[in-house]
């Protein structure tokens, strides 16, 4: 059995590999609650797009206790992971490349915000644009999505893009010279030898939910998906090199 102690154990060990990659993750974090603070509502209904282990998730409950999360991932591991940790989240099981997800969801009434971050880039082309058409409109007029994620310009600026790269890089390595935490490999394949995670990690397996590579990593492929699907206004919140907080107004 995977208990609530050691599921946490196992969260901020998720938490630390991830800032691996992301040295200014929880900063994004704060940006990305920010934003959906700034919204007005103190009940705000949040649907969490590839919620993973829920990071996000606890943290947005944290600043808004009255807000419904309402968070989905397909990968049964993690998923197991964050209800062990998080019991007063509400995660559902969903692959937001097939249709009718959002009819999943029940929702009682529009969403006011979709948030993501780290995981659309996971989603290509095609099956990036069929989902956010679903997502408008499962979204209340003037919903946002807010997306954190690495999003390369390098179709339109390579020269900027490049910069970005490197300023990213550069904050890496200041940040955790000679302490680098275990990356993700190193991660899931920990996670494979723990007994307690016998059953999901062979229920991930079964359901082929390894992922291979960025199907998505431009950022004017998220820009012309949202605008294609009716969103109004896109623009960057926060930026720190190539990782940005994407923004889009559901029109």
């Amino acid at each position: 059995m995977l208990t609530h102690d050691a599921a946490l154990e196992w969260i901020t060990r998720w938490d630390r590999q991830q800032e691996g990659y992301l040295p200014d993750r929880e900063e994004r974090f704060t940006a990305l609650i920010d934003a959906v603070e700034a919204m007005g509502r103190p009940d705000p209904l949040v649907i969490d797009l590839g919620c993973g282990p829920g990071s996000l998730s606890a943290r947005l409950l944290e600043r808004l206790p009255k807000a419904t999360v309402i968070s989905v991932d397909a990968d049964p591991l993690l998923l197991g992971l964050g209800r062990a940790a998080y019991p007063h989240v509400r995660f559902v099981s969903l692959d937001l490349r097939t249709p009718g997800w959002t009819e999943s969801l029940s929702l009682e009434r529009p969403a006011d915000v979709a948030v993501s971050t780290t995981a659309l880039h996971w989603i290509s082309g095609p099956d990036l644009q069929k989902m956010y058409a679903e997502l408008a409109a499962a979204l209340r007029p003037g919903g946002l999505l807010l997306n954190g994620d690495h999003m390369e310009t390098d179709d339109a600026t390579p020269a900027v893009a490049h910069l970005e790269r490197a300023v990213h890089s550069r904050e890496t390595e200041r940040r955790f010279a000679g302490d680098r935490p275990e990356d993700w490999r190193q991660w899931w394949d920990a996670v494979a030898a723990d007994p307690a995670f016998a059953e999901l990690h062979a229920a991930r397996t079964t359901a082929g939910a390894d992922h291979h590579g960025s199907e998505s990593p431009l950022l004017s492929a998220h820009v012309d998906a949202l605008r294609d699907a009716g969103f109004t206004e896109i623009g960057t919140l926060w930026q720190r090199g190539d990782n940005r907080l994407l923004c889009a107004v559901r029109g």
